[in-house]
């Protein structure tokens, strides 16, 4: 039987991992495309489903939808005001009607037709990211991730571009929890170089700056530069907010780091291009949709999933090499406890038992839906994936 590919898939479960596996063919259980209907995926597992029992598998806790908009823990702002340029109510984003399949591939690829919505004010680097996907796309900002997820929920934007990791900074451990916990796919990826700017008020100088403000992981990629000058450092909630308050604020001797188009929009002076400590800083932001896309064979392509993995030695091992096997190349893995069940107790000896965190295993690795080598690897990962969920199958960006 086939089963429709809905945004998470689970699995009755085989007992055996074979790691001398000659075929690197069909497995009992494998992964299949459907061009039907509207071309959604697809997974067709007639050899273990229809003939296994199937046996009740627990959901990841996280993956359940939020229905309330979670605070983010914002930073206390320096000034005493109320930023402006989000839309903190949802009913004040511009409604979009439901796209009907001819209207989404009639749409023109340089995003004239889709509103993509990102976290922060206009002139942050989420919304660079957006115009580098979408040139010329309507871009709708959300004082949260979470409401950039849900704004594509409820069919109120078409797209939404988040950020995933920074080759400085690392990963954005929030975006991948609601990765998990939303109904949302990957269809694509942006990287982005980021260029961190001096910020001041017109006809101020830099060596006049006694303060400045950003983001907190701005403020840390720029430490060597803003050490040369003194300036002390005061955490904004985002590098964007930060120029619209030191523009708001008047204030001569306070200055920001931000993009050259916050600058712009803000009415600030550049007072020092790439104060970033590493030139090489780049961010990558993953492209979310409703619907997937349909994978081809035509350019690189990237697929990301997240999984669990059954207690026992040498199982996250077993799941990497299913990759290995098919000569597969892994761009990134991370792993997260997972929220509502953070410790498994083990009892391993007659003294007493071990607690250990359970992880959530996200992968990226470079090959498409459309291979079969893809479609086998995870097929052979759920013989021993507790719970395995494809997340996205979209083209690499190759291009910073």
């Amino acid at each position: 039987m086939a089963l429709k590919a809905n945004p998470i898939w689970g699995y009755a479960k085989t007992p055996h991992f074979h790691v001398g596996l000659p075929d690197l063919g069909p497995r009992p259980c494998g992964f299949a495309l459907d061009f039907r209907g509207l071309n959604k995926w697809e997974c067709s597992c007639v050899g273990v489903l229809a003939q296994t029992p199937q046996r009740a598998i627990t959901p990841v806790e996280d993956e359940k939808p939020s229905h309330d908009m979670e605070s983010s823990g914002a930073i206390q702002r320096p000034f005493d005001m109320e930023s402006t340029g989000f839309h903190k109510d949802m009913n004040l984003l511009p409604i979009a009607e439901p796209l009907s399949s001819t209207e989404l591939s009639s749409s023109s690829c340089d995003g004239s037709k889709v509103r993509v919505a990102y976290q922060g004010i206009p002139g942050a680097y989420s919304e660079s990211a957006a115009r580098k996907a979408y040139p010329k796309c309507e871009t709708v900002p959300c004082e949260q991730f979470e409401a950039a997820f849900k704004a594509v929920e409820l069919w109120l934007v078409e797209k939404a571009v988040l950020p995933i990791e920074n080759s400085v900074g690392g990963s954005i451990n929030r975006n991948y929890d609601l990765l998990l916990r939303h109904r949302l796919h990957i269809v694509g990826e942006v990287q982005l170089v980021v260029n961190h700017c001096l910020l001041g008020l017109p006809g101020v100088r830099k060596e006049e700056l006694k303060r400045v403000l950003s983001h907190p992981q701005a403020l840390a990629q720029c430490e060597m530069t803003l050490s040369m000058l003194g300036i002390a450092r005061v955490n904004a909630d985002d590098t964007a907010g930060a120029a619209q308050l030191v523009s708001a604020s008047g204030e001569r001797d306070t200055g920001a780091v931000a993009s050259a188009e916050a600058a712009k929009i803000y009415g600030l002076d550049i007072l020092a291009e790439k104060i970033q400590d590493d030139d090489d800083n780049i961010t990558r932001f993953l492209i979310l949709a409703r619907e997937p896309i349909i994978a081809g064979t035509d350019r690189p392509y990237k697929t990301s999933i997240v999984f669990t993995l059954e207690e026992g030695p040498g199982m996250l091992f077993k799941a990497l090499a299913v990759f290995a096997l098919r000569d597969i190349n892994l761009t990134k893995i991370e792993s997260r406890p997972q929220r509502k069940r953070p410790l498994r107790v083990v009892d391993d000896s007659n003294k007493g038992s071990a607690k250990y965190f359970d992880y959530l295993f996200y992968i990226d690795f470079e090959a498409s839906m459309a291979e079969g080598r893809a479609q086998h690897a995870l097929g052979h990962l759920q013989e021993f994936a507790g719970f395995l969920r494809v997340l996205g199958c979209y083209p690499m960006d190759t291009i910073s």
